[in-house]
């Protein structure tokens, strides 16, 4: 399911358990259904400012078990709060792993719903989205910040 965006359009994708996908590039066979559709409604309260959390059930079958392990301590980063590289690295109690929690952010299957986006670097500053530090990848991380009132 493709929807609209402050900065473009999304893509979403379920299978019979719930949201498997968040994409910000075309997911060419994707499914719509009631996950999709409350995703899609979800994401439009949140970008309207009347949500600050997601409840459509998600269905991750991807991923290492290290990767998931950081996809639930990013799900767990309240809204409007950030978190460093290093303290998702401490709450995985992996302290010396910061760069595998760059990778494991840059895998993420659901950006914005599992909230990569809050997590910057130790001294406060940005640092890539969307697998890469560029500059599309960093504005909408900015974006999404300031939606969620994060001075950055």
């Amino acid at each position: 399911m493709k929807i609209s965006v402050p900065f473009g359009f999304i893509w979403l994708d379920a299978d019979n358990e719930g949201l498997t996908a968040v994409s910000f590039f075309e997911i060419i066979e994707h499914r719509t259904n009631t996950y999709t559709e409350q995703a899609a409604t979800e994401l439009t309260e949140y970008f309207s400012g009347k949500r600050t959390s997601f409840t459509v059930p998600l269905s991750i079958h991807c991923g290492t078990i290290f990767q998931r392990k950081v996809w639930e301590a990013l799900y767990q980063i309240p809204y409007g709060e950030t978190r460093s590289y290093l303290a998702i690295a401490q709450a995985v109690d992996s302290p010396k792993a910061v760069r595998a929690i760059g990778q494991a952010n840059s895998k993420n299957p659901m950006p914005i719903i599992i909230p990569c986006h809050r997590v910057i670097g130790k001294n406060g500053k940005l640092t890539g989205y969307l697998g890469s530090s560029e500059q599309d990848g960093l504005t909408i991380k900015k974006f999404l910040l300031q939606l969620e009132n994060v001075s950055v």
